[in-house]
């Protein structure tokens, strides 16, 4: 694996359906992420993905791409724009794509830096996987 190598990149589907499915498993009942009415009430364009939801589907292009989830020892993220799902029956769509950009031979991992976009707009910053090669 060289620095500058590509990771296959991958879209990911986000509707209504997944915010309400991630806030039971999560426990984040935050209404901005089901209700509209709030979520325009609190100055929101619209309902939003929690950020943690966005920031587990972007590392799955570094988990498909290794093929095990704890090959990946340290993920960061910044939450720069939120993900805005409308309820049209369609959502929003997340295109995730990563490169290797840093390695280093002696701890045998390398740094995958990810790009996660939403409707045109940087959604993540600063998104980073440092993963532990076999």
């Amino acid at each position: 694996m060289e620095v500058g190598a590509t990771l296959p990149a991958q879209r990911f589907p986000v509707n209504r359906e997944m915010l309400v499915r991630y806030a039971g498993a999560s426990g984040d009942f935050n209404p901005i992420h089901w209700n509209e009415r709030f979520a325009r009430d609190v100055g929101l364009p619209d309902v939003i993905a929690h950020g943690m939801f966005t920031m587990a589907e972007a590392v799955r292009v570094v988990t498909d791409w290794t093929g095990d989830p704890g090959s990946v020892v340290e993920y960061g993220v910044r939450f720069t724009k939120p993900v805005v799902v409308p309820d049209d029956g369609v959502g929003a769509v997340v295109e995730v794509s990563g490169r290797v950009a840093a390695k280093d031979d002696e701890e045998r991992t390398v740094r995958v830096d990810l790009t996660a976009v939403c409707d045109g707009r940087k959604v993540l910053g600063m998104a980073r996987a440092v993963v532990r090669l076999p």
